[in-house]
């Protein structure tokens, strides 16, 4: 047995969940639970058992995943080993180049929870399309229909723009991953931050990509990287927490990473493109191109 995951919360809710019992195809898992939406008491539900196959996050198959796959033959990774069945055999092998070759292309991935591919071309909202909710863009931006990462993005001044959406990162209900592209950007800006909590994806006083999203221990600090993002290039910048490893990821690599104890939890809302408090200097000065949440671990 290895460490306990949340299964996120198609299945870990707060209401009592148990029993659980899976299919003889290993396609469906069953349990009862006490959640509303029931007849009352203990109702049976049922929820698909689906292999995570976008395993760096980008939203689709391709050669990325193969080479993952290969940098890890023969090993027994739990996030890698999606075959035969999407629980995996023990093992990183042909089951699990298999199992990837059935999803080559755009994949749909349950445990992708928001993402803002900020492709509109105008207007002062643009929508997450996993919950369908639209999120304001405040200031001046510019859209860029042609000039994305990823299609379009978003142009900020660095100033007093801003993207504020409806949705909320709690960090200690579980594994998560935040991720972005970024153009530009200047010392002591922020990409992603917690409202009035903290500032998850940003840049230290020399450039380079950091976070403050941390352990609520007192002697906890930030984690910082050696690679600088503010070269003017495009880069994906990512945050990713297992429950034991906090990762900072710039191009499909990790920069930097420690252990926590735990990380700070938060009940607020998110802003794109400014600090926690909105305090001059953090906007970002740059483009913005697909930002993506997801539930899980996703792999450089």
């Amino acid at each position: 047995w290895g460490t306990p995951l949340n299964l996120g919360p198609m299945v870990n809710t707060s209401a009592s969940d148990q029993a659980p019992s899976i299919s003889a195809d290993g396609q469906t898992l069953y349990f009862s639970s006490r959640r509303p939406g029931g007849q009352g008491g203990y109702d049976l539900w049922q929820a698909p058992i689906i292999p995570v196959v976008d395993l760096n996050g980008d939203g689709k198959v391709d050669g990325r995943e193969f080479l993952i796959l290969a940098a890890h033959w023969g090993q027994s990774d739990p996030l890698l080993d999606i075959g035969p069945y999407a629980w995996g055999d023990g093992v990183v092998d042909v089951q699990d180049m298999a199992a990837l070759a059935e999803y080559i292309g755009d994949v749909n991935d349950p445990t992708l929870v928001a993402h803002w591919p900020l492709d509109e071309t105008e207007g002062p909202t643009t929508r997450d399309i996993i919950s369908g909710n639209d999120a304001y863009v405040l200031g001046d931006a510019i859209w860029e229909p042609d000039g994305g990462q990823v299609d379009g993005a978003l142009r900020l001044d660095g100033v007093d723009d801003i993207v504020i959406p409806d949705f909320k990162l709690d960090p200690a209900e579980g594994p998560f991953s935040v991720l972005a592209w970024i153009k530009g950007g200047a010392p002591g800006q922020v990409v992603i931050s917690q409202v009035m909590g903290s500032n998850c994806l940003m840049l230290d006083t020399e450039g380079r990509l950091m976070t403050e999203l941390k352990s609520p221990a007192r002697d906890s600090i930030p984690l910082i990287s050696e690679t600088k993002i503010n070269d003017g290039q495009w880069h994906r910048v990512g945050l990713i927490w297992d429950g034991l490893y906090r990762k900072l990821c710039v191009d499909n690599a990790i920069v930097a990473e420690d252990t926590q104890d735990g990380l700070a939890g938060s009940g607020n809302g998110l802003y794109i493109g400014a600090g926690k408090n909105m305090q001059p200097g953090t906007h970002f000065s740059g483009m913005i191109d697909d930002v993506r949440i997801y539930n899980r671990v996703v792999r450089p």
